[in-house]
């Protein structure tokens, strides 16, 4: 039977009336469709600290533009447009790629918000709006190894000046000896610091854990670090301020602020903590291989090949000791490999 298209018109323009979608009359199952601000607790309690941080401020910006739209009344165009505000408004910085990535970010949470209300079943995969909107190209990384004058000038700024340059050497060490994020370093607990092997125990992205070595001395000076500053309890922090309290990542900004002070081209090329793990890790590769360099440091599954490519701690003593010039007590010499010049 044909259907008669002035009917339609009146069917829907009674629908919109009374406030009913045809998902309403269609699956009467689905539970009632909350707005964007009444859901986005829910969303917020479910994710993890590490996805908090990473999405807060998108949802945010969300629940501030369409919070009082019912989660199934946003577009994708709706989703798009809030995605391109951060071009508009993006600062002129150093290292500013015109508000891209907050855009990114922006299509990321409003994913993660999304596969949370699929899940509770209030709509589908393919009525969720922002699995609609095509996500920014990402550009290619501008980071690059530094050179070893680089990393001894930013060193010797380091200990130079500030208020804490115990803290901010320990820093600066550990991520050159580790090449672990900000997050692992922060969340060192003296449990995770055994200073006869020389190891600690990294708790990093997506909830991964690896125990890796470290020199005697870093180790000892954690140690010491830690208890002169309070730490007594296994689960007490090992990185603190001089009061007492545990170190955030509000030390690495202020550290690198004061640092480009000293040294311009830091601040000119933006570089950070995560420039030392790009140091650390090409120059692990180029020296004993991708197995060691990759060990403890892939986020995402590869090839089905790097399944098979793996080292052991010894091997990555092995590496680490080449490296700092420094005998670990895990380490296995290997033929054929560099060792430091004198």
């Amino acid at each position: 039977m044909t259907v008669d298209p002035d009917r339609v018109a009146t069917a829907r323009a009674l629908l919109e009336h009374l406030g009913v979608t045809a998902a309403d009359l269609t699956d009467s199952n689905r539970p009632a469709v909350p707005t964007v601000a009444e859901y986005l607790p829910a969303v917020v309690a479910a994710a993890s600290p590490a996805t908090r941080r990473t999405y807060g401020s998108s949802w945010r910006r969300m629940a501030a533009a369409y919070g009082e739209w019912r989660i199934d009344a946003v577009r994708a165009s709706d989703i798009e447009a809030l995605m391109r505000q951060p071009a508009a408004g993006a600062r002129p910085r150093r290292n500013s790629r015109n508000g891209r990535h907050a855009g990114e970010h922006l299509i990321a949470a409003a994913r993660a918000f999304y596969n949370r209300a699929i899940a509770d079943g209030y709509l589908t995969i393919v009525d969720s709006p922002a699995h609609r909107v095509r996500k920014p190209r990402r550009l290619p990384n501008t980071r690059r190894a530094l050179t070893p004058d680089e990393l001894s000038d930013i060193n010797a700024a380091a200990r130079s000046g500030g208020h804490d340059i115990v803290l901010d050497a320990l820093l600066l060490r550990l991520h050159t000896e580790t090449a672990c994020r900000r997050a692992g370093a922060l969340a060192l607990r003296l449990a995770d610091l055994d200073t006869e092997h020389a190891l600690i125990r990294l708790r990093e992205k997506g909830g991964t854990q690896r125990w890796q070595p470290i020199t005697p001395m870093l180790a000892s000076r954690l140690d010491d670090h830690a208890r002169a500053r309070g730490a007594v309890a296994p689960s007490d922090a090992v990185l603190r301020y001089r009061n007492g309290q545990p170190a955030t990542y509000r030390r690495y900004d202020l550290m690198w602020q004061r640092i480009g002070r000293q040294l311009p081209w830091v601040a000119v090329q933006g570089i950070s903590i995560h420039w030392l793990r790009h140091t650390t890790l090409t120059w692990v590769e180029r020296h004993f291989g991708y197995a060691v360099a990759r060990a403890g440091h892939t986020d995402r599954r590869g090839p089905a090949t790097t399944t098979y490519i793996k080292a052991d701690l010894h091997a990555v003593a092995a590496a680490l000791s080449a490296l700092t010039g420094h005998p670990h007590p895990m380490a296995i010499e290997q033929r054929g490999r560099p060792r430091p010049s004198a």
